[in-house]
């Protein structure tokens, strides 16, 4: 295939994951925290979040006979966590019938609780049925349907949740996060390099093969891609900190503004070699940047051409 060609279906495609971001903009951030608790973890559910908008986009032309786009999109989520449980040989569980009664829980906290237990104390079709009934308010039906089973066994089944969490929710909820191994020294490097505008420093620290990722953003598989792409105006003039997210060492890239600092950039790195062989960003990702900036304590920046996320 020719460059030019190559060129365009690229421009085509950014123009599409675009128009697609409007359409599921009143509900991406329900899509994320949906996947963070059906997978039990922050960095598990922004993976599955970033996997799912990929098949959709892919998968869009298979819809002959598109009907509702919120739920095909929580279905394309919730096959694909069960898919990879399934794949990793977890029990997914049965969902049977009972005509007991539904209950509703008595207020949010409850809910709350409950949302930090459904991972270890439930299977994961379990834990997508009381997701999207109790949370997301999906009509019965609608996840009969997503997760394979019938409405009296959603039913029936998110009664035994209940009962199941009443009846622990005076036990000790056990931290998922576990702490992060000490950084090597090298990150130190990129820290000091980045904060004092170093480029030539900080590319040094990485891989001619390095694999540069911005989540949902652009891709570049080697150093020269870097410095001729992501990197060609130099580097952004912010200050970059370490900091501990949801059990992940992890650098920030804070801006200073009339707010006071304002989260710019999440990012980490491996190391192997003692080089640089992996960076990921996640300046594109608005509801993992906003979820992560309220989890550290920080404000996010919600201004940073190209992207203007303010009153979106």
């Amino acid at each position: 295939m020719s460059q030019p060609t190559t060129h365009t279906l690229q421009a085509q495609a950014n123009d599409l994951r675009q128009r697609f971001e409007e359409e599921i903009r009143d509900y991406s951030e329900g899509l994320w925290n949906y996947c963070r608790y059906l997978t039990g973890s922050p960095w598990d559910g922004e993976d599955l979040y970033q996997e799912t908008m990929l098949k959709v986009l892919g998968g869009l032309y298979t819809r002959w006979h598109p009907t509702n786009l919120k739920s095909y999109v929580f279905r394309i989520a919730t096959n694909t966590w069960i898919d990879l449980c399934r794949k990793e040989k977890r029990t997914l569980g049965v969902l049977s019938e009972e005509n007991d009664a539904f209950e509703e829980f008595s207020d949010n906290l409850e809910l709350e609780e409950a949302l930090q237990q459904l991972d270890e104390l439930f299977t994961p079709r379990q834990t997508a049925v009381f997701l999207l009934l109790e949370v997301f308010r999906f009509q019965a039906d609608e996840i009969a349907s997503i997760v394979k089973t019938t409405p009296g066994a959603v039913y029936a089944s998110v009664r035994r949740m209940k009962h199941r969490i009443q009846s622990t929710k005076h036990q000790p909820i056990k931290s998922k996060y576990k702490a992060s191994p000490k950084r090597p020294k090298i990150i130190q490097a990129y820290l000091k390099a980045f904060n004092h505008g170093d480029l030539e420093g900080m590319l040094s620290l990485i891989s001619d093969q390095a694999h540069y990722e911005a989540s949902l953003g652009f891709l570049e598989v080697n150093k020269d891609e870097i410095i001729n792409g992501s990197l060609a105006y130099g580097l952004p003039g912010h200050h970059a900190i370490e900091c501990e997210l949801w059990g992940k060492n992890v650098i920030v890239v804070v801006a200073e503004s009339e707010q006071g600092q304002l989260v710019h950039d999440i990012q980490y790195q491996e190391v192997e070699n003692n080089k640089i062989v992996y960076h990921r960003s996640f300046f594109f990702r608005k509801e993992f940047i906003v979820a992560a900036s309220k989890e550290l304590g920080y404000k996010p920046q919600l201004n940073k051409p190209p992207l203007n996320w303010e009153n979106k």
